[in-house]
Parts: C-alpha cells; sequence; structure tokens
C-alpha cells in the first residue's frame, strides 16, 4: 500500500542476491504484461525501453532489492512483476520472478454535514441536510448518519451518490438525509463514512438541533 502523491516501495528479494554480482544481472520491473518501469542491464541503468510514464520517477536500492516509485497516482495501482536473468555463457537465463500488487490509498475530507432548509425550522416539518466527503480513495464502502437523542442512538443508511474525477481518478461521496424536525428533546446528527476494515472510518462534526 502507498499513499497517494507518496514513494512506493516494491520488494524484489531473492536467495544468494548478496552473491550475485550485478554486473552479471538484467534487472526489469513491468505492468502488465508490456510496460517496462525500470531496467538495470549488467550493471547500468538503461532507459531506452521505458514506458514514457514511469520515465524519471524510479529509483533501484540495489542492496535492498527495493524498486521505489515516485509520487504514485491511482493510476499506478495494479500488478508488477520483478525479473531477474543471469548471464549465463552468453545466453540470459530467468533466475527470479516476483510479483506484487500495489493498492493506492487517498485520504478522504472529514465529512461535512450541510443545511438543505431556507426558513425557520417549524415542529413537525422535514429536515433536509446533505452530507459529503471529497478526494478519496479506494472507494468507499458505506456512508450513514447517526442519529442521537435522549440515550439512544440509531442509524440511518440511505442512497449514497458517489462519483469519480475522469483525470485524477479520486472519488466523491454525498449522502442525503430527510427526517421530521425533532420537537420535544435535543437531538444530534452526525455522519459516518466507512472506508472498509483495513482504513476504518470518518465522522463529521455532530449537529445539535
Amino acid at each position: 500500500k502507498s499513499f497517494l502523491n507518496h514513494t512506493a516501495y516494491l520488494s524484489c528479494y531473492f536467495p544468494n542476491s548478496q552473491k550475485t554480482d550485478i554486473k552479471d544481472l538484467r534487472v526489469f520491473w513491468q505492468k502488465g504484461d508490456v510496460e517496462v518501469v525500470h531496467e538495470v542491464y549488467y550493471g547500468q541503468e538503461k532507459r531506452d525501453n521505458l514506458s514514457p510514464k514511469y520515465m524519471n520517477r524510479t529509483k533501484m536500492d540495489m542492496d535492498k532489492w527495493t524498486l521505489q516509485l515516485l509520487n504514485v497516482g491511482v493510476v499506478d495501482e495494479g500488478q508488477y512483476t520483478c525479473i531477474i536473468q543471469h548471464r549465463d555463457k552468453g545466453s540470459p537465463r530467468v533466475i527470479h520472478r516476483s510479483q506484487c500488487l500495489l493498492h493506492i490509498i487517498a485520504n478522504y475530507s472529514q465529512p461535512e454535514i450541510e443545511w438543505l432548509h431556507t426558513g425557520e425550522l417549524k415542529p413537525n416539518e422535514y429536515l433536509n441536510l446533505s452530507c459529503s466527503s471529497r478526494g478519496g480513495y479506494p472507494e468507499p464502502k458505506q456512508m450513514m448518519w447517526l442519529i442521537s437523542h435522549e440515550n439512544t442512538t440509531y442509524r440511518l443508511m440511505d442512497h449514497m451518490d458517489v462519483s469519480q474525477d475522469a483525470v485524477t481518478k479520486l472519488y466523491n461521496v454525498t449522502s442525503k438525509l430527510n427526517i421530521r424536525v425533532p420537537t420535544d428533546t435535543l437531538t444530534n446528527i452526525s455522519c459516518l463514512l466507512h472506508l472498509g476494515e483495513q482504513l476504518g472510518s470518518l465522522v463529521s462534526v455532530s449537529l445539535g438541533i
């Protein structure tokens, strides 16, 4: 996993790597079947075959056998393959192949509740609110409303509108709430964005009515 616009570290460590002379090896990384990401050709970095979008964005740490991919974007997400060939009596043979899957994470903004109501609130009318969060990745799992009064909290899950930016591939998410105006007791309303088990959740500032 790597955060958006940070450096991703892709490992290609193999047994006995410290005993092998880099000048006898051709090391290259590719994404999918066609895009060459980085190439070290018998000790020298070679740029002839690189896919243009990876030009000047990679560094190979030969001590740790790790490729650094700089300034990662959502489009860099996917599977990478590292292939190492050894120069054996003139004809190279593959001595190591490994794969790793890169996932990109971009932090969503804290969810914000917005009033969609004009004028005074009156008893028994309906209150319209929206909640939105922007600029995150991957796609969120769920957005829900938490409504608390007295000692009780209940959750409402309504339709969640998700849009994806065509260029950055980041997601924006919005949900709307339509409830009857509470009359007899203080009600606190907040909005929770669930991003998945590993990424946790974000919650808005609570709105008291």
